[in-house]
């Protein structure tokens, strides 16, 4: 089979794309033709090895797949050959990657795709939105009634967080480019604050006078003097970007008011976490409430150039699905 992978860690330069065997499935595992990857952020800590995780060379790289069932073990149970399904989970804690003609995917880590959903839609979101979800439900413990922060609400993951946190019954205010303030109302923000004003955590403090009770920054910058002072007792910050940020914490602020700072990375998820995420995945893709802003189609050949732009930053907006049919 096809594939994108490494034989060492290291830059974009070190994937490469040919041959490989095809994976062997296990008495619980699924055999997935894939027709659509993805890369991420995490996708490129992996290959640089700024996110440490067991490998085996050569190792196929990518954690996200859309494609159809081509086998299954006998302990596979609830997949059938024909099957359309996806995963977010493969690519690290010494599973092969997705980036692949082919892909071996146990069994509990495997959802099915609801009728008529895009595969490119579905596989560009499915990695943001359950990394939302473990955010808001799993670490906020987010609760109806609860009014909710979101800081960079226009990106992937934090789109993802507006629409399930509203759906949730929560009030989300959001901060984004005033250029976005629009597209943020549209996924229900209930108040849209420009990030690039002086007096942000002024202006977030008047619209939330009761408090945040969860404050999440996806951006990375980590400010937590400024979040924690935002919130209402037993206020949660929820840290899931920024791998290189050392903020100052403020401790007896936080103590004082029952408050806590919590991060997580969706690598650590387990696979039940995960599972009960693609519950709800799955009924926002059915609904279409879960929709990538802009995709933009390559190769699958085309991966380690895919992986240099995210590592340069230049691949704000859009998502980049890698495409096993793809010859352009």
């Amino acid at each position: 089979m096809r594939a994108a992978y490494i034989e060492q860690l290291g830059s974009p330069d070190v994937i490469r794309y040919g041959e490989l065997p095809p994976p062997r499935c296990g008495p619980t595992d699924v055999v997935v033709d894939v027709a659509a990857t993805t890369v991420n952020p995490v996708d490129t800590f992996v290959r640089s090895g700024l996110f440490r995780t067991p490998l085996d060379f050569p190792f196929v790289i990518g954690r996200d797949l859309v494609g159809t069932v081509a086998a299954a073990g006998p302990g596979a149970a609830g997949f059938a050959v024909g099957d359309r399904v996806w995963s977010n989970s493969l690519g690290h804690g010494g599973r092969q990657g997705a980036a692949a003609e082919r892909a071996v995917v146990a069994a509990d880590r495997l959802y099915h795709l609801p009728p008529g959903v895009d595969p490119v839609e579905a596989v560009a979101v499915v990695h943001p939105a359950a990394t939302a979800h473990l955010a808001l439900f799993a670490h906020g413990r987010l609760r109806m009634g609860d009014t909710v922060v979101v800081a960079g609400a226009a990106g992937n993951v934090g789109a993802a967080l507006v629409v399930m946190a509203v759906r949730a019954g929560a009030r989300v205010v959001a901060t984004a480019a005033a250029r976005d303030a629009e597209f943020c109302r549209g996924l229900g923000a209930a108040e849209v604050l420009d990030y690039r004003d002086p007096g942000l955590f002024g202006r977030i403090r008047e619209a939330c006078p009761g408090g945040v009770d969860v404050y999440l920054d996806t951006a990375g910058v980590n400010d937590l003097t400024g979040a924690v002072g935002l919130l209402a007792r037993r206020g949660r910050v929820v840290l899931l970007a920024g791998a290189r940020t050392t903020p100052e914490l403020p401790a007896g602020e936080l103590y004082m008011k029952d408050c806590s700072v919590v991060g997580f990375v969706i690598s650590h998820a387990t696979a039940a976490e995960l599972a009960e995420a693609a519950v709800a995945i799955n009924r926002l893709l059915a609904d279409g409430a879960l929709r990538p802003r802009a995709a933009e189609v390559l190769p699958l050949r085309a991966a380690a150039e895919a992986h240099r732009r995210m590592d340069e930053g230049r691949v704000r907006g859009r998502r980049l699905v890698l495409r096993t049919d793809a010859t352009a």
